[in-house]
């Protein structure tokens, strides 16, 4: 890296954030990785600063925001994928009676995604 001062590192941080998010949004997962790589080295080398200039604050709240934004996106996207698969293993049968008003197990599995063709 060439960047050599706090606030550079603070903007090219927000920068991969963004990058991370578009990458996100356009599913480009290979993308995503090398921005998730490349934040998490950053993230290394601001762990050392103990001290924020007062110009900088503005970016690193900017930076907090937006890395909150992009876990919200990330967890409300997880839900919907885990929603999604609950309701593909739902049951596609109802259930059914006998002639005496029994409920009859059924012979199909039920299963939207089985694994069987």
């Amino acid at each position: 890296m060439e960047t050599t001062t706090t606030h550079d590192y603070l903007v090219r941080l927000r920068d991969l954030i963004f990058e991370e998010r578009a990458c996100a949004k356009a599913l480009d997962m290979k993308g995503m990785i090398i921005a998730m790589n490349r934040k998490e080295e950053l993230v290394k080398v601001l762990n050392h600063v103990k001290v924020i200039d007062e110009q900088d604050k503005p970016i690193a709240r900017q930076i907090r925001e937006e890395n909150r934004r992009n876990a919200f996106l990330f967890k409300s996207t997880l839900g919907w994928i885990r929603q999604t698969m609950e309701f593909f293993g739902q049951k596609t049968v109802t259930t059914t009676y006998s002639a005496s008003a029994y409920t009859v197990a059924s012979r199909v599995n039920g299963r939207l995604l089985s694994g069987k063709v």
